[in-house]
């Protein structure tokens, strides 16, 4: 690429943050260097162009029209009525947004754009800015614009800094309207040679779905739940008209680990590292600052040691606007608080180490089953072919919900979990949809049937366990609770399968819920990288008991919309399988019977 007519120095700016990063002189987390990295490299190509004028422009009229509406300095000094002058991280991110065109063409490169950052980065002020901008650039295509967040208010923020701004326009432009009342808040201009919308709205599905425009702010999308893909789709098919479009997603971390974000946070990584290729994330932009970590969640300093939430290097590698917008001080007062009271800790992970943790009230870390999965590879076939001796678990309490079977078995140490879902195709969509369950993500993976009927059949749960058997899994015994399926336990016994009706005591099945806790810890627990298994994990929440018997339940109790029905699928197997084990080498005479 010839950069000999780039004369920009904000290129020099973002150039000279981006090689600093990159040589380890500025204090930075992976993957902002990665995002550095890519940077260098794509100016190195020559399938695309890089030009100044537009992130030249973009960049010039936030500087010089825009300015705060709140805040302080670091010195206490008042923001408000100053400029808007961007830090070296925004003038990274424009250059790369307006930098980058398709060879040969006026169509820029990104349409997608990925800005993750701590809480108090100035990305509220920043976000509405490259709104207005954008929208001004383009605006002889007809620009329209929306801002979505969860609610109103939270749309409002970055509104009420759109018309303290916009404000000032009235006499440079044909014509101005502002609306900013209950039903509606939008900022209309005409500026004579083109014209510009941005609307605020709420994150509100019934309001999304005719939406038509070229620009799209989605304001924390860390709290959107995992059927949030669906969403996210008919936003962005709602810019299908124009060509320089783009979609930006801005957010801190939350507390739903297997949410939307934190599922495309990981894609997106793996395209920051290397591990996808593919081109369809070529037009995707990725900003990612937040805290390193290892594969059990741990929190890593530059070196790749393992160290405290409090520590100094940490803290200054996942916040871009350290000393400008929020200083270092600050943070180590908020870590030291975080350490010393845990009801602050998850909150300080969350927003100013941007890492997603589980809900406060859930039971295991899902990080620790993770990584005991990831110790081993075995197939459904390396399995079937392995001298185990399997036991069943099933859990049918609602045929017409998330039905769930099991396997469960042991070797050379290691715990060994297949589990399997049902669910009725007729009610799928709609439960997707409402409780944020991925049905069709798991059925595609394998880890789901739907049934054509109104419930499960018990057919289908009983197939399952014979279709096991037909690949080579020898099932000694499947316990079920028949008081929530008489059908079934003569279904299975008729099948040829040993049955025991298993009572759904809390304190029968402590031990099992026991056993894979410890196993997990030890990372000798594998459930074949279940996604569906994990989505259950992480729904469990628990009480202690006396004598260190524990109690669980899905997290939002009874009534709620969380699902933990394979993982009690998995405890009902394992308890099973402990259970026979008083009876010492029994299972192995068993397994070595002849016939």
């Amino acid at each position: 690429m010839d950069l000999s007519n780039i004369t920009s120095k904000h290129f020099e700016t973002a150039l000279n943050y981006a090689k600093s990063i990159v040589d380890f002189k500025v204090l930075a987390n992976l993957d902002r260097r990665l995002a550095c990295e890519r940077f260098l490299k794509d100016l190195e190509r020559t399938d695309i162009d890089f030009r100044q004028e537009q992130f030249d422009f973009v960049i010039n009229l936030i500087e010089g029209t825009i300015h705060h509406v709140q805040g302080e300095d670091k010195n206490g000094v008042s923001y408000k009525g100053q400029p808007l002058l961007l830090t070296d991280w925004q003038k990274f991110v424009c250059v790369n947004l307006f930098g980058f065109f398709e060879k040969g063409s006026d169509i820029r490169r990104f349409k997608e754009a990925l800005i993750f950052l701590p809480r108090k980065q100035g990305k509220t002020a920043f976000s509405a800015a490259l709104t207005e901008a954008k929208s001004i650039l383009d605006r002889r295509s007809g620009s329209k614009a929306y801002i979505v967040a969860n609610s109103v208010k939270q749309t409002l923020e970055c509104f009420n800094f759109l018309v303290d701004n916009v404000n000032e326009l009235k006499e440079d432009v044909e014509k101005l309207r502002i609306r900013d009342n209950n039903q509606e808040h939008s900022i209309s201009i005409n500026f004579g040679d083109g014209t510009s919308d941005i609307f605020a709205i709420a994150n509100q599905e019934d309001k999304l779905d005719s939406l038509n425009c070229n620009c799209l702010v989605l304001d924390e999308l860390h709290s959107w739940k995992r059927a949030g893909a669906k969403k996210y789709t008919l936003m962005k098919n709602a810019m299908k008209a124009y060509r320089n479009k783009l979609l930006i997603g801005i957010s801190t971390a939350g507390d739903i680990p297997d949410g939307f974000l934190a599922n495309r946070l990981k894609t997106l990584q793996k395209v920051l590292n290397g591990s996808i290729t593919d081109s369809a994330y070529d037009s995707y932009f990725i900003f990612i600052c937040k805290a390193d970590q290892d594969e059990e969640g741990n929190i890593l300093n530059s070196k790749g040691e393992i160290t405290t939430i409090d520590d100094p290097e940490v803290l200054e590698m996942c916040t871009p606007s350290i000393n400008v917008t929020v200083t270092l001080d600050e943070l180590l007062d908020d870590a030291s608080q975080a350490m010393n009271e845990p009801q602050l800790k998850t909150e300080f992970l969350n927003k100013t180490l941007n890492v997603f943790t589980n809900a406060m009230d859930a039971y295991f870390d899902i990080n620790e089953f993770r990584s005991s999965d990831m110790q081993y590879d075995w197939t459904l076939e390396d399995l079937a072919k392995l001298p185990i001796v399997w036991y069943g678990g099933a859990d049918l309490s609602k045929l017409h919900d998330l039905t769930a079977g099991a396997l469960y078995g042991s070797y050379k140490g290691v715990d060994i979990c297949i589990t399997h879902a049902f669910f009725p195709k007729l009610a799928a969509v709609k439960k997707a949809e409402e409780d944020g369950i991925p049905l069709f993500g798991w059925k595609e993976d394998g880890w789901l049937t739907m049934s054509n009927t109104p419930t499960v059949l018990h057919d289908d749960i009983v197939n399952w366990f014979i279709s096991m058997k037909q690949k080579g899994f020898k099932i000694k015994l499947v316990g079920f609770d028949k008081k929530f399926g008489r059908e079934f336990f003569f279904k299975m016994k008729k099948a040829g399968f040993k049955i025991k009706d298993q009572p759904q005591y809390f304190y029968k099945k402590s031990e099992g819920f026991r056993h894979i806790e410890v196993k997990v810890k030890n990372k000798q627990f594998y459930y074949l990288h279940s996604d569906a298994y994990e989505y259950c994990v992480q729904n469990v929440r628990a009480i202690e008991k006396t004598d260190d018997m524990i109690q669980y339940d899905k997290l939002d109790g009874d009534g709620g919309v969380q699902r933990v029905d394979l993982f009690d699928a998995s405890v009902f197997s394992c308890c099973q399988m402990l259970e026979d084990m008083v009876f010492g080498n029994v299972g192995t005479e068993w397994l070595n019977r002849k016939y």
